[in-house]
């Protein structure tokens, strides 16, 4: 593989890490990374139920040893322990940490995954690069533009692959319409997309203030955010309630449809070349609904947000590109 010694290229690294890839989207060249006698050595930040799922899919599809794991949850870090003792082919215990700063230390690894919340992706993923290893970092990559160009800064300078967890590139059905549509120029000049989601969320209750347990380590689980006081573990899904740790529901369900629209519509399509500063119109809402709508050149970008009690599945997420020739309405599941 010339040119590519030990960096791959970074839109097909690992692509199958994500519970939500299919086996088959992996490049041959992506499976020579992986290839050698030796397993390529992984640790693991954040042992959370998406970065555990991450790391176990890992497990399925390459020949990787996972060596260590870190979390400032004793108990979710012991239990992540004995999956990953149980799925890997050699049946060992990876080594425990709950500093990843310590662990880098101690291990040369080939692969770090992150599965933190959003506040420490940048300062996890700049150590884990620095360190010498190729990165996977969940979604979205970070909690402002400038600690996202410094993680793009350090995979420049240390010559190493990171990508981010956003789902829809490898959608086969979204992988269809763009090439046999979009691509083709079948819809046109495009002018609006709608950018919805209609999953029910994150609880948004207020808890009386509690006793830390002896078990999570809340000082290193807060790190560069501010500190709140301690109402339960926020860790357990509901901390992107609070603007503290990241962006809400845009930075968690958002990212995707803001990066298929980057992807499908037309190439750069979000390479603002107005101000340097964009503010989108519309309010920030982080509970129930929130409209953002996006100027960028001639194409308005509306995004938006509604939290039901039920939810609906059928829905989902779901993008609408309207254009002089009709429209291209793309679900989940499926794409009319």
């Amino acid at each position: 593989m010339p040119n590519q010694p030990q960096a791959l290229k970074r839109r097909t690294f690992i692509k199958g890490t994500s519970a939500t890839l299919l086996f088959t989207t992996l490049p041959s060249y992506a499976f020579q990374f992986f290839a050698d006698e030796q397993p390529k050595k992984v640790a693991l930040i954040g042992t959370g139920w998406y970065g555990t799922g991450d790391l176990l899919r890992l497990i399925q599809i390459a020949n990787i040893e996972v060596v260590s794991l870190c979390d400032v949850d004793k108990n979710q870090l012991n239990t992540a322990a004995q999956l990953v003792a149980e799925r890997q082919k050699n049946g060992k215990k990876p080594q425990l940490y709950t500093d990843y700063r310590t662990m880098l230390q101690k291990h040369r690894l080939d692969i770090v995954l992150i599965g933190t919340p959003d506040h420490w992706h940048a300062l996890t993923c700049i150590a884990a690069i620095k360190s010498g290893a190729h990165v996977y970092v969940q979604k979205p990559s970070s909690v402002d533009v400038m600690e996202g160009e410094a993680m793009v800064a350090a995979a420049k300078k240390y010559n190493k692959v990171v990508q981010v967890g956003t789902q829809r590139k490898s959608t086969p059905h979204l992988i269809e319409a763009k090439k046999q549509i979009v691509d083709k120029g079948l819809l046109g000049t495009i002018g609006h997309v709608d950018m919805c989601c209609y999953y029910h969320m994150r609880a948004n209750g207020n808890p009386p203030e509690q006793k830390v347990p002896d078990f999570f380590d809340y000082e290193m689980w807060t790190g560069p955010a501010p500190m709140r006081p301690y109402d339960g573990l926020p860790h357990k899904r509901w901390w992107r309630t609070f603007r503290e740790y990241g962006n809400g529901i845009t930075g968690d369900m958002c990212v995707h449809m803001l990066d298929t629209v980057r992807w499908i519509p037309f190439a750069g399509c979000l390479a603002w070349d107005g101000p340097n500063v964009l503010v989108p119109k519309g309010e920030f809402m982080f509970r129930k609904v929130g409209n953002l709508i996006y100027p960028i050149r001639n194409l308005q970008c509306l995004n938006m947000m509604k939290s039901t009690v039920i939810g609906n599945i059928e829905l989902g997420e779901t993008l609408m590109i309207q254009n002089t020739h009709g429209h291209l309405k793309s679900m989940e599941k499926k794409v009319f």
